[in-house]
């Protein structure tokens, strides 16, 4: 059912837990299946230096938010915005079509993280 990168990130996730000096936090979630996605940044120069998650949910979930992490550290904010669930579905090779909506929604979680960041900057 999942991709050889989807077993990876779920079975060895990278950029787990929380972030106490975070300058950016975002969370999503879904009613339906109940997983919920919550994403750190730490913002220096324009830069994500840092970015962790914390998600309670299944495999995909777990796997879609570790992939993300990757994605977006090292980037511009403008860069980061730009990627979408599908993007980190497709970096994953793929997800089952009845986990793409309710399980990968770390691309959600941390365009709310980097609104959140902006408004705290006064953006």
């Amino acid at each position: 059912m999942y991709t050889e990168k989807v077993m990876d990130h779920f079975e060895n996730p990278r950029n787990v837990g929380e972030m106490a000096d975070a300058n950016g936090i975002g969370e999503v979630g879904n009613a339906t299946c109940g997983d919920i996605t919550k994403i750190y940044l730490k913002v220096e120069d324009n830069i994500i230096k840092d970015i962790k998650f914390k998600t309670f949910g299944c495999a995909a979930a777990v796997a879609s938010s570790s992939m993300l992490t990757e994605m977006a550290k090292g980037k511009t904010i403008e860069e980061a915005l730009i990627i979408t669930d599908q993007m980190v579905a497709e970096e994953l090779d793929g997800l089952p079509p009845q986990k793409m909506h309710c399980s990968n929604m770390a691309a959600q979680a941390m365009h709310v993280a980097i609104e959140d960041y902006r408004k705290k900057q006064g953006a």
